[in-house]
């Protein structure tokens, strides 16, 4: 069993915010499954389904970012889903916009829902897909940055941002993780040098 869990923040408000790119990105892993996160428990919204013959659950804590971990070990613990079949999908402001970057293992990096994670289970040894949401344009503006939404000229960078963080859980699942490492953290570069030809 795998657990996929998008991190954001609950509430209409919060919807197309920065922060909230983990709950979109779950989204379109339940479209595309056709599961449909319509159960409440867990502090969560979540469903279940099946993918490659793994059964799969997905799950949107309703916690608010910096309690996410109280969610997540909650339904690990009721599945007993191992640590290293959970995959967190989360917005990461060290990536520029459009970069997807898969991890294994390792501290928050600053991010209070890893953090909240880490501490409630206990262990890092779970994997991450980053989100690139870019840095502020502000220094010091971080919180703001965060749940602000997106820019409208950023819209397809960001609809082809959730579209491949989907693939790169898919490849995570089906292919292992150091094949979907090799293949997702390698294409950000290329995002990188079309982005530089495109600007000459």
């Amino acid at each position: 069993m795998i657990l996929v869990a998008g991190l954001g923040n609950p509430g209409k408000k919060y919807n197309n915010t920065k922060h909230n790119i983990g709950f979109l990105v779950v989204d379109e892993i339940g479209k595309r499954v056709g599961i449909e996160l319509t159960k409440n428990k867990f502090k969560g919204v979540f469903g279940e389904g099946f993918t490659g013959g793994s059964k799969l659950v997905l799950l949107k804590p309703e916690t608010y970012m910096n309690l996410s971990g109280e969610s997540v070990s909650s339904i690990k613990n009721f599945y007993d889903i191992p640590t290293d079949n959970i995959i967190v999908v989360y917005d990461e402001m060290d990536l520029p916009l459009g970069n997807i970057k898969i991890k294994s293992g390792g501290g928050s990096a600053g991010h209070n829902g890893i953090k909240s994670i880490i501490s409630s289970l206990g262990s890092d040894e779970f994997t991450r897909v980053r989100v690139g949401i870019g840095k502020p344009l502000v220094k010091d503006s971080g919180a703001g940055h965060v749940l602000s939404g997106f820019r409208k000229e950023e819209g397809e960078i960001v609809k082809d941002s959730i579209k491949r963080a989907a693939d790169a859980v898919f490849a995570i699942i089906e292919e292992g993780l150091e094949r979907a490492m090799n293949e997702y953290n390698t294409k950000n570069k290329q995002i990188q040098n079309s982005e530089e030809v495109d600007s000459h």
